[in-house]
């Protein structure tokens, strides 16, 4: 009924030309025949749990292939240093998680790769032409997108960032690669490869997961995206682990029913959110008071609003932190997508690495407050949140 766990690090080849065969197609010094499959050779290269795990991401995301990693970083790390050299340029949505941010400006920038970055609310044509006129174009060799953004829950229009890459292309006649972090919506609620995503990536600790009991990540693409990726993984030697794999394809045989009645609860906590004195603001896709630009992307893109809500309070990080002190429901925790509700500070915790005034230009404010939303009664977690209010 369940795979076991396959707790080896090396594997016997029957003969010694199979161990050429594998080895060959494991380096793509050939590709592999109609119905073949990469024999296992090493665990940093394959496993029968990694295998069995990838295939099935792959078949939730309707792709061709998955790239599991020991964490969600790692899975965006190598794509990026697997598409991006010296000199190139990568174009990214803001905001991003706190650690996407650290690692695209204060990492690779000391690889000599340098970024260009666009808002919800800015003109995709205004920074096509700025590029151009700035002789940067054919630079550019890759744009990255979060969507709905960390914390803000800002959507970013998928199609629109397809065409902006696919003019990009055709201008330069280089190959462009469009990644997307889909780690708030999941493959449940929102599919970016049907947009034009060339890459999908994950932070599986979160709903893949669930449990608060593991650290993942995945990529998910077409198979020559993949297979690049996979690449890298083998020498960076960060693929993640059987027993991990075998705890997240557990998970995930749950995923669709937790997720649903996350964003359930979730709906049933924002319209109590928006009815109280001491909460200045929600952010949560879906809302008739967001903008015309934000419901169509909603209404285009999205099944359903997903459970991740951010809400300032009044009176800034005292009152902020006396909500997050005072709750006892709700865990005071980073993370997210757990079964347990999850609270957290964004603008001192998971983004204190931007600069205060970054923050405060993407919306993050110092009164603001994340919160996952798990699968309690929806009653218990709102009798939490008005007791600590």
């Amino acid at each position: 009924m369940k795979p076991p766990i396959f707790q080896t690090s090396t594997f016997v080849f029957n003969t010694a030309a199979e161990g050429k065969r594998f080895f060959a197609l494991a380096y793509g010094k050939d590709t592999m025949t109609e119905g073949e499959q990469l024999g296992l050779i090493y665990s940093r290269l394959n496993n029968p749990n990694l295998q069995i795990l990838e295939e099935r991401l792959a078949l939730y995301e309707g792709a061709d292939e998955a790239a599991t990693f020991e964490s969600g970083m790692s899975a965006i790390a190598t794509t990026m240093l697997a598409y991006l050299r010296p000199g190139d340029i990568l174009v990214c949505s803001h905001p991003t998680y706190g650690g996407t941010h650290h690692f695209i400006h204060q990492v690779l920038i000391d690889f000599g790769i340098q970024w260009e970055s666009f808002g919800p609310n800015d003109s995709l044509d205004e920074l096509y032409d700025r590029l151009h006129s700035e002789n940067k174009l054919n630079r550019v060799k890759m744009v990255f997108t979060e969507t709905p953004a960390n914390p803000t829950n800002h959507l970013f229009d998928l199609k629109a960032i397809q065409e902006f890459r696919n003019k990009i292309e055709a201008t330069s006649g280089n190959k462009v690669l469009y990644a997307v972090d889909n780690t708030y919506m999941g493959p449940i609620w929102q599919k970016p490869m049907e947009w034009g995503a060339d890459v999908v990536c994950y932070s599986a600790t979160k709903y893949l997961s669930g449990h608060s009991d593991l650290i993942a990540g995945v990529t998910v693409g077409k198979k020559e995206h993949i297979t690049a990726i996979k690449t890298l993984r083998t020498f960076l030697g960060n693929m993640i682990a059987p027993y991990t794999a075998w705890l997240l394809t557990r998970s995930i045989e749950t995923l669709k029913i937790r997720m649903d009645q996350q964003t359930k609860n979730a709906v049933d906590v924002v319209e109590f959110l928006l009815n109280h004195p001491k909460v200045e603001h929600v952010c949560f896709p879906g809302l008739p008071t967001n903008s015309p630009q934000q419901i169509a992307i909603y209404k285009e893109q999205c099944k359903a609003p997903g459970a991740m809500i951010g809400f300032t309070v009044r009176g800034g990080e005292e009152e902020a932190f006396k909500v997050l002190d005072s709750c006892k429901l709700i865990k005071l925790a980073v993370s997210l997508g757990s079964n347990e509700s999850l609270a957290q500070h964004p603008f001192s915790m998971t983004h204190a690495d931007v600069p205060d005034e970054d923050k405060i230009g993407m919306g993050i404010t110092e009164g603001m407050i994340r919160l996952s939303v798990g699968i309690e009664n929806s009653e218990d977690i709102i009798a939490d949140l008005a007791q600590a209010l």
